[in-house]
């Protein structure tokens, strides 16, 4: 069975970058310079910020339907980021060695199963949710801090 993680689209964010602090603060987003290699997820390269580089922590709204699972959390986006990443039939590296919270949905935007998995367990636990004909899509969170990480599609 093939799936595909996708980043998030650039675009909505690019000019997020051109604002001073103060204005991002008015908007309830905050610039950060990376200090650690681990720790900075960027959800649209779908892969950790080096050190020295610049990301943006923003509410992001995962889950826009209408439905009981409409959701936003805070994400991190990456000044460097210029085009959505695309893994298909891998698990993205910033995904990889997390433990994360899986939640598989239907063609409804309802959710249909979850499950948490282990740091290197996240395909397994995706081709389970997946082998479920009702489930087209599975969203990743980081299990910990509870953010949207990125989703898979069935392709």
């Amino acid at each position: 069975m093939s799936y595909c993680f996708e980043g998030l689209d650039p675009g909505p964010y690019r000019h997020l970058f051109s604002f001073d602090d103060a204005e991002l603060a008015q908007q309830g987003i905050v610039r950060m310079t990376v200090d650690s290699p681990r720790g900075f997820p960027c959800r649209v390269t779908l892969a950790e910020v080096q050190p020295g580089d610049n990301v943006l922590l923003l509410n992001h709204a995962s889950r826009t339907d209408a439905g009981p699972y409409r959701a936003t959390h805070a994400i991190f986006v990456s000044e460097s980021g210029s085009a959505a990443a695309r893994y298909f039939d891998e698990i993205p590296p910033a995904l990889a060695t997390r433990q994360l919270s899986l939640r598989a949905f239907d063609a409804a935007g309802m959710m249909v199963a979850a499950m948490l998995t282990e740091p290197g367990a996240a395909e397994d636990g995706l081709l389970t949710l997946l082998d479920n004909p009702a489930v087209v899509e599975v969203d990743a969170h980081n299990a910990v801090r509870g953010c949207f990480a990125a989703r898979a599609r069935r392709v």
